[in-house]
Parts: C-alpha cells; sequence; structure tokens
C-alpha cells in the first residue's frame, strides 16, 4: 500500500443513530475544557503550562490514548513537541525537536493545513515514521492549530493497536479551533511579560548609572548579565571596537562567571563584530564551527556554537558590539537579532551616561592632583619634593607601578630626577637616549607623545633595564 494510500482525511459517515442529546453533552465537555484552559491563560500561566492543559484536556475529552501539542519551527523544515498526555512512554517527549524529512501526519498537516490521518507506519520513511514504529504507534491523527492565518502547529494522536474513534481527525480540527484562540491569547501575554521583564531589566541598568554614577566596568557587567537572562542565551558581552581595527571583551556574563579571555584582543575575521562593523546592522553566526579567524576560535573554546550581535552606538559612532550566545546546536531564535537591538539602543545611552561620569570622575581626580602639587609648591616643597609629587601622582591616575621623571641633558643623556622604588636606577643616573629604543627617547628625538615595547629585539639599555625591572612597555 501507498503513502497516498494510506492518507486521508475523513472517516466513513458517521452514525446518523447519534442523537441530539449525545451531541450536545459532547459540545458541552468540549467547551467546558476550552474554559478550563481559558481560565489558565487569563491567570496568567507560562505557555508551558497551557500546553499541557491543552494536550490533557483534548484527550480526555475525546477519549484518546495520548495527544501532544507540536508547534512548527521556523521554515518549516522541523517540528518541536511542546506538551504530551498519555500514560505510554514514548521518544516523543517535550522539547524532543523532529526534522520533517519523510511523508507524516505533521508534515501533511503542515503542507495542507488540513486534518489527516495515517492507518498505516510500517513503510513509511523519515524520522516521524521511525519513531513512531519503533514505539508501537501504527495510526497517527493530526489537525492543524491556525494562528493569525499560519499553520502555528498541531495537536496529534496515536494508537498503538485499537483503530481510531471515526472521525478522530475531524473531532481533533474542530478542537483546534477553540484552542488558537487560547494560544493566540497565550502568546499575547508571554509577549507583554517578555515586555515588562525587558523595561525592567533596562530601569535597573538605568538606575545603575543615575543613581551612584557607575563607572563602565559596573554598567558593562550589569547589561551583559541582563541580556543574556532575558535572551535565553548562555553566554553574553559588551564588545569594543579598538582604534587598531581589533575587538575587545570589556564584560562578560556565563553561569560560570564570565569569558576567561576577558581583555584579550582579537582580529575582525569570522566574527559578528566584524559583519557588524561591515553593514551597522544586527548579525548572526549560526554555526562557530565553520567560522575563521582567532575570536571564533576562543568562542569555541568556550562552547559556543552560534551567536548574534547588535551594534551599540554612542554619540554618533559605532562604539562596540552587544553579543550573545549559545551552546546548543540549535541556532539562537530569529527574533534574537530585533529583541538585541532594541536593548543596544537603550544600553548604548546608559554606556554613554557611564562614560561621562567616568570622565568627570577622571577630571576631577587630575584637578584635584594638580591642587595639591600646587600646594606643595605654595608651600616652598623643594624641587626633588615637587617632581617626585607629580610623579606619583600621574602612576595613582594611570595605575602603573613603574613611572620615573627625567631631564634631558642635551647631550645625548637623560638625568633620572624622580623614580617608583629605584625605577631606572638612582637619582642622578644618566641614560642614553638615542635612536627609537624606548618611549623616553622617542620623545627626545620627536619632541611628541610616544610608546615602546620593550619585549621587541634589539632594544637599548633604557628597555633592557625596564624589561628586568618587570616592564613589559612604556609611555612617555
Amino acid at each position: 500500500m501507498g503513502y497516498l494510500d494510506v492518507m486521508g482525511t475523513s472517516a466513513p459517515p458517521a452514525d446518523q443513530r447519534n442523537d441530539d442529546t449525545i451531541e450536545l453533552r459532547r459540545l458541552a465537555q468540549e467547551q467546558a475544557a476550552l474554559r478550563r484552559v481559558a481560565t489558565l491563560v487569563a491567570s496568567g500561566a507560562p505557555s508551558t503550562a497551557v500546553f499541557e492543559a491543552l494536550a490533557r484536556e483534548v484527550a480526555q475529552v475525546l477519549q484518546l490514548p495520548n495527544a501532544a501539542v507540536c508547534r512548527y519551527d521556523e521554515g518549516g523544515e522541523t517540528m518541536t513537541v511542546v506538551a504530551v498526555w498519555g500514560s505510554r512512554p514514548h521518544g516523543f517527549h517535550p522539547g524532543s525537536r523532529w526534522a520533517l524529512d519523510g511523508p507524516s501526519v505533521a508534515r501533511e498537516v503542515l503542507r495542507t493545513g488540513r486534518p489527516i490521518r495515517v492507518e498505516d507506519y510500517t513503510d513509511l520513511p523519515g524520522a516521524l515514521a521511525a519513531e513512531a514504529r519503533e514505539r508501537g504507534f501504527d495510526r497517527v491523527a493530526g489537525a492543524p492549530i491556525i494562528v493569525d492565518g499560519k499553520v502555528w502547529g498541531m495537536v496529534a494522536t496515536s494508537s498503538p493497536d485499537a483503530p481510531f474513534p471515526e472521525h478522530v481527525e475531524d473531532r481533533l480540527s474542530e478542537f483546534t479551533d477553540l484552542v488558537a484562540i487560547a494560544i493566540a491569547n497565550s502568546e499575547a501575554h508571554d509577549e507583554r511579560a517578555q515586555l515588562a521583564e525587558e523595561q525592567a531589566a533596562l530601569r535597573r541598568v538605568a538606575t545603575l548609572v543615575a543613581a551612584i554614577g557607575a563607572g563602565p566596568a559596573e554598567v558593562f557587567e550589569a547589561v551583559s548579565a541582563e541580556v543574556a537572562a532575558l535572551i535565553g542565551a548562555d553566554g553574553s558581552a559588551v564588545i569594543r571596537y579598538e582604534p587598531d581595527g581589533t575587538i575587545t571583551t570589556v564584560s562578560s556574563w556565563t553561569p560560570e562567571g564570565g569569558f576567561s579571555n576577558l581583555g584579550i584582543r582579537y582580529p575582525l575575521e569570522g566574527s559578528v563584530s566584524g559583519m557588524i562593523l561591515e553593514s551597522g546592522r544586527p548579525a548572526r553566526v549560526d554555526r562557530i564551527a565553520d567560522a575563521p579567524g582567532e575570536a571564533q576560535e576562543a568562542a569555541r573554546a568556550l562552547g559556543f556554537q552560534s551567536s548574534v550581535g547588535a551594534p551599540l552606538t554612542v554619540d554618533g559612532r559605532l562604539w562596540g558590539v552587544l553579543a550573545v550566545a549559545s551552546k546548543s546546536e540549535k541556532p539562537l531564535p530569529r527574533d534574537t537579532e530585533e529583541r538585541l537591538a532594541e536593548f543596544a539602543e537603550l544600553f548604548a545611552t546608559a554606556i554613554a551616561n557611564s562614560e561621562a561620569h567616568e570622565q568627570l570622575a577622571q577630571l576631577a581626580d587630575e584637578q584635584a592632583a594638580l591642587r595639591r602639587v600646587a600646594t606643595l609648591v605654595a608651600e616652598g616643597a623643594t624641587p626633588h619634593r615637587v617632581l617626585d609629587a607629580v610623579r606619583h601622582e600621574v602612576a595613582r591616575m594611570f595605575n602603573a607601578p613603574l613611572s620615573v621623571v627625567m631631564r634631558y641633558d642635551g647631550s645625548g643623556t637623560a638625568t633620572l630626577l624622580a623614580t617608583a622604588d629605584g625605577y631606572l636606577g638612582p637619582i642622578g643616573r644618566n641614560w642614553p637616549v638615542e635612536g627609537d629604543s624606548s618611549a623616553i627617547a622617542r620623545v627626545c628625538r620627536t619632541g611628541l607623545p610616544a610608546r615602546a615595547d620593550y619585549t621587541m629585539p634589539a632594544q637599548g639599555p633604557i628597555a633592557a633595564a625596564a624589561l628586568r625591572a618587570g616592564a613589559r612597555s612604556g609611555v612617555g
């Protein structure tokens, strides 16, 4: 018997001996079941509880051995079981995802938008048919759940041995017409709850910035945690674009406590951040395993399999990226970009405000430092004490453990006037400043601020001494 031979949309005509009393009783039972489900929705029950109630009510009212509520995933290539009721255990458990890769009730319901039954799954190919045979379900019937004019999912039942009741697929269909209303209301409730959660998260971050003038690090940490919780991701991060064309993760969140690569710079290749820099729009990588680049290699090491990012635009410039990542084989939901973009737009304001707080705090610190030095000068402190105070204040501002003040002598040397803990020798020591061996030599040659990497080969005596003291780079 071929596949088309076993498919049908109706059973033999109903028994005409059923009188109006039986029909009214059946309708009353169905209406009572729907009222119970509607009460759940109205009370604010989550979707999972509503779907479980739907499966139970369908099976009990229609006197079926089991019932399942299934939802078609975007694209129509897979289906997810969202609720099951029945005493017989089987592989179609809630959360299981099935490819619509062969003829089945699920695929035909999606294709036709009509109730369907299959009386024999014996010779049908595909994952769903194979699982049905494995569990002993030879007969399967299903009816579409139509929400907002589209086939949202289906309600299905299966029988291991006994024949189906007459018109079972049509009775399922009658029930799902009302079920769709409950689902639409439940989804609307979920959307309202989601919006409320998002607004509450934004208020928490805004309060953090406004109330205590939190610095960027504290705000970024709050942003990362709030976004991951709301999106349902396994990790989130605030990523900053650097002037040298790299990216840095400046804050992150995972259930284990954050990313191990925090603060490390990576090239843009293969990353969501690189895609966003090119387009200025949200972007995603659904298979990190196939993406090139050091950033994606680091993401794989953390166990992530997909990621989505949205641009953070601060004061009219592309500042960075707000990103989430998942460890699941299933990519992040298709609406993640839209939800993330809404957060990024508002969080960018928080970042701008936080950076303004940080700049004001830095300015206040600098002014205080200048006042302390000016007070020393006004009190008639010795030049050595004044210069050492300048060195100390600058080192404190930049959190630099090694610092010096040097004077150029005009003869190719520089004299040490102030130092932190003997760095570069005792006061009064002279150093040659030829070439570009150090930041000190470069400032002397150019008259401009400069920096140097002391780990590079062929450095001069200042660089060698700095390296021995534990320095890796210098700025002058």
